[in-house]
């Protein structure tokens, strides 16, 4: 089994910024992608942005230019800096991570509970 515990969720005024921390743990053998994605209300979950092992990273084109992700892999944490926030950022953020359990390799893919951030006009 794999938790995620997220942070970083909150009430901003429009053009403010926040950081989103996500750490995983339990039996992990190994990570391959950590992320996040987004839901507000009546629209469906979308993947705002992930950082893939070896380095690579995906971006929605509503927030490029505006968040970056990084990770920690000492600390299997990864982390959103969200930066120009619009109120169209308003949604619960869930952070998203995938890899293989120990000491078999088995596959998991897991969600945290979910944080809000609301982005006030």
């Amino acid at each position: 089994q794999v938790q995620l515990v997220e942070s970083g969720g909150g009430l901003v005024q429009a053009g403010g910024s926040l950081r989103l921390s996500c750490a995983a743990s339990g039996s992990i053998l190994s990570i391959n992608a950590m992320g996040w994605h987004r839901q507000a209300p009546g629209k469906q979950r979308e993947l705002v942005a992930n950082a893939i092992s070896g380095g690579s990273t995906n971006y929605a084109d509503s927030v490029k230019g505006r968040f970056t992700i990084s990770r920690d892999n000492a600390k299997n944490t990864v982390y959103l800096q969200m930066n120009s926030l619009k109120p169209e950022d308003t949604a619960v953020y869930y952070c998203n991570a995938q890899g293989r359990l120990w000491p078999l390799g088995s596959t998991f893919d897991s969600w945290g509970q979910g944080t809000q951030v609301t982005v006030s006009s």
